[in-house]
């Protein structure tokens, strides 16, 4: 697993160390590289490292994002080749699908996404969200939708949860996100 952080996250943030911790006790390697100039973002420099961090066999992988880090995830497989390989899967966590008031990331949002080369870029797609997301308001589920119909992604909606971890220091178990990157590798045996 590779997992693309929020903003001011870092490795250690969130639910990063338990989802680490249940993964690798299954046996998985997870790889939670701390991207560059994590208070002011910047897509270049985010989509570099992401893409580095998840070289190897793409089938071998699932990629996991959180927030913007969502956002990176699909920037990332706009760039990359099918040809040289699918991704086993993609999990996107409190993903946005256009700008959502933060100037500072306005620079993910510039492009359209290429909707159509991304879906060739992974077996599977999995959504998690909750519903009262302050971050995607005023309609969470808005995001949600597009990533279905856009991407065949399969979406679990939380009842409560906000952002799933708004701060970097919010540790919080997600054991959702564990069973998202395990229904990829299921579905792709």
């Amino acid at each position: 697993m590779v997992v693309s952080h929020g903003l001011g996250a870092r490795d250690d943030s969130v639910w990063f160390p338990a989802f680490e911790a249940e993964l690798e006790g299954r046996g998985h390697r997870v790889v939670i590289p701390n991207l560059p100039g994590t208070d002011a973002p910047r897509l270049d420099p985010w989509r570099e490292t992401l893409t580095a961090a998840a070289a190897g066999p793409a089938r071998d992988i699932v990629l996991v994002g959180h927030s913007i880090g969502a956002v990176n995830v699909l920037r990332m497989l706009e760039a990359h080749d099918p040809g040289t390989g699918v991704f086993a899967g993609v999990v996107l966590v409190s993903a946005s699908v256009h700008e959502v008031g933060y100037d500072l990331l306005a620079e993910f949002f510039k492009d359209d996404f290429d909707w159509s080369h991304i879906r060739r870029t992974a077996g599977q797609f999995r959504v998690l969200q909750a519903i009262d997301d302050p971050v995607n308001a005023p309609d969470p589920l808005e995001h949600v939708n597009v990533l279905v119909r856009e991407l065949g992604a399969t979406a679990l909606i939380l009842p409560t949860g906000g952002h799933l971890g708004a701060a970097p220091d919010d540790h919080i178990q997600l054991p959702e996100a564990v069973r998202l990157v395990v229904d990829c590798l299921d579905a792709g045996r």
